[in-house]
């Protein structure tokens, strides 16, 4: 696919975070249909909870067994946001208010090619409810896997999408795509270029001012929304993913960052992948304001992070010192 952009583009681009396609991406997470190798500890803490899910709700099993790798998904069940700011309430109204005879065109399409669902899916899929029964799984999922740790992964979500709203409006369009994934390349052609997507969609779509809409995710993969009624949209990984879930495992034996600087300030510095707020990182962390304050004053003394002021707040980041030391 190619997505073409042009200057204008840039100030109509906007970035929004998620909460419902976090939901959904967790829950596939934990069904094993999308793969997270940096996220094994998380999905290992919550399999229990996820696997209870499974028995008692069995729209989740309905939902899950719509997924197609590389085909279409239906995309009501996961919708882009309408902005920023938006709570997993309002996204999940929008789910809700899908007319029936567009969930079942999506749901048709979804399915067509697609193994045969199990009986009590296909039960699910035929009931005049399915667009409630659907949503009701993607609530479960989240009360049960996403929301009692949404402070931190909101943090985490917010610091990448300051980082990368800043590389845009700085360095243009191939310094905010050059990273966001593998499949995505930028091709500059004068004032004009394109976003490629390595995928079997073969069309070219032009953004034609409206901008792109960007939505970091920790637990989701790559998605690309460029048919209406949704606006145009890629849903990238955040940065940083193996540092994202908190403070290393108790369990976990100390390694040679952690015997150097101690547990608490060798988090701290891995958590600067991406610059970000003391309270950010508190967040993030599960660690006290004061030892937050505490360890950033002792690795900024030694050069290994700097504090960037940005209005009221400060931002810190490594330093080409803190990276070589974290292993970046």
């Amino acid at each position: 696919m190619r997505i073409e952009v042009t200057p204008a583009d840039i100030a109509a681009s906007r970035y929004a975070v998620s909460p419902l396609g976090e939901a959904v991406s967790a829950l596939r997470l934990c069904a094993g249909q999308v793969s997270a190798p940096a996220l094994a500890p998380w999905v290992a803490r919550a399999r229990p909870a996820y696997e209870r899910l499974r028995r008692e709700r069995p729209a989740v099993g309905a939902f899950l067994a719509l997924w197609r790798r590389g085909g279409y998904n239906a995309d009501f069940i996961q919708p882009p946001p309408a902005g920023t700011g938006r709570t997993f309430a309002d996204e999940l109204a929008v789910v809700r208010a899908t007319p029936l005879a567009q969930a079942r065109d999506e749901l048709r399409d979804n399915l067509a090619g697609h193994r045969t669902p199990p009986t009590y899916a296909r039960r699910i899929f035929d009931s005049p409810q399915v667009v409630d029964l659907l949503a009701d799984a993607i609530e479960a999922a989240w009360t049960t896997l996403v929301e009692p740790e949404w402070p931190r992964l909101r943090a985490i979500l917010e610091r990448d999408l300051l980082h990368r709203a800043g590389r845009l409006l700085a360095y243009g369009w191939g310094a905010a795509v050059a990273d966001l994934d593998p499949r995505l390349r930028w091709v500059a052609d004068g004032d004009l270029g394109a976003i490629e997507v390595a995928d079997a969609d073969r069309r070219t779509c032009s953004l034609a001012g409206q901008g792109l809409l960007f939505i970091p995710t920790v637990f989701g993969s790559m998605i690309n929304y460029v048919d209406p009624p949704w606006p145009f949209a890629i849903v990238y990984r955040a940065s940083g993913v193996a540092e994202l879930l908190g403070p290393p495992d108790p369990a976990r034996p100390d390694d040679a960052l952690d015997r150097l600087l101690g547990r608490g300030r060798a988090a701290v510095l891995r958590a600067l992948a991406v610059p970000a707020t003391t309270s950010q990182l508190v967040a993030q962390l599960g660690l006290s304001l004061g030892g937050v304050g505490d360890h950033l004053a002792v690795l900024r003394a030694a050069g290994l992070v700097a504090g960037i002021r940005a209005g009221r707040t400060v931002r810190y980041r490594r330093t080409p010192l803190g990276d070589a030391l974290a292993g970046r």
